[in-house]
């Protein structure tokens, strides 16, 4: 069975899009087949980087590895079993096709609470969660005192997270492996970013889920899109000399993917 790896995030902006394309397109030039699905059905940042890099690829002539994508199918409705929800069966379709043929599924969940990114939670072996290094982000897993700054309790994120442990454990599943990404960290040690890191260690321990830095704040992310590029696309592209911040992204993505442990992986870039 291919290894399921959930990006998930209830808040927009957090960066689920750029860490699934560079997620996905290291594992494909590492050499495995992947497939990538976007659930949030109206917006698909993620279908629309893919589709930016097909585009780009037409155009230049150049051949850059590139994960699958697939469109979610549309329910069947005369195969619904009685009380199924036709969006878990476009799910289990999409799914079903792509471990034919795939080391791993990648799946993209809106930024925000959906049947869809529910079910996608329990199907998680690997999850990823983006999150902005602030105290506005970090609200969506934890309840903080206002006066001690400590944690009061796990908020509506986690709980659903909790949801899907405790439905991969009745039907006897690996559990999850969670792995909270502080992205757009600055370049400075404020105390804010401080605080932020003491509480998040706090929580991990509490909820259980590992912390891992993710992508700083950096022009290059906003540059690569349109294309559909990714860091590791650059020198194909004929950019021969990386400048020093392309440099320090490259090894962020590197520390990323050694950080996320997937199994058969070996990080060669």
């Amino acid at each position: 069975m291919a290894h399921i790896i959930v990006v998930g995030n209830e808040k927009g902006g957090s960066g689920k899009s750029t860490t699934c394309m560079h997620i996905a397109t290291a594992l494909v030039r590492m050499g495995h087949p992947v497939g990538v699905l976007d659930l949030d059905l109206r917006q698909k940042s993620t279908g629309r980087y893919i589709e930016n890099r097909l585009a780009y690829v037409a155009r230049s002539g150049l051949r850059l590895p590139t994960p699958e994508y697939l469109d979610l199918p549309e329910a069947d409705t005369s195969r619904l079993l009685p009380g199924e929800n036709p969006y878990d069966q476009r799910l289990s379709a999409a799914v079903a096709e792509f471990e034919k043929s795939c080391d791993f599924i990648i799946i993209d969940c809106p930024g925000s609470h959906t049947r869809l990114s529910q079910v996608a939670h329990s199907l998680a072996d690997t999850l990823v969660t983006p999150l902005n290094d602030s105290f506005i982000d970090f609200d969506l897993l934890a309840r903080l005192d206002p006066e001690t700054g400590k944690v009061k309790g796990p908020s509506i994120y986690s709980e659903m997270v909790w949801s899907a442990r405790q439905l991969r454990a009745q039907a006897d599943l690996p559990p999850i492996d969670w792995i909270v990404l502080r992205n757009r960290l600055g370049a400075q040690q404020m105390h804010n970013k401080k605080k932020v890191g003491s509480a998040l260690e706090e929580l991990s321990k509490r909820i259980g889920f590992r912390v891992a830095p993710g992508f700083s704040e950096r022009v290059i992310f906003r540059e690569l899109f349109p294309r559909g590029l990714t860091l590791l696309d650059l020198k194909d592209t004929g950019v021969d000399q990386l400048n020093l911040s392309n440099i320090a992204a490259r090894q962020e993505l590197r520390d990323l993917m050694t950080e996320l442990r997937l199994p058969g992986v070996q990080i060669s870039f």
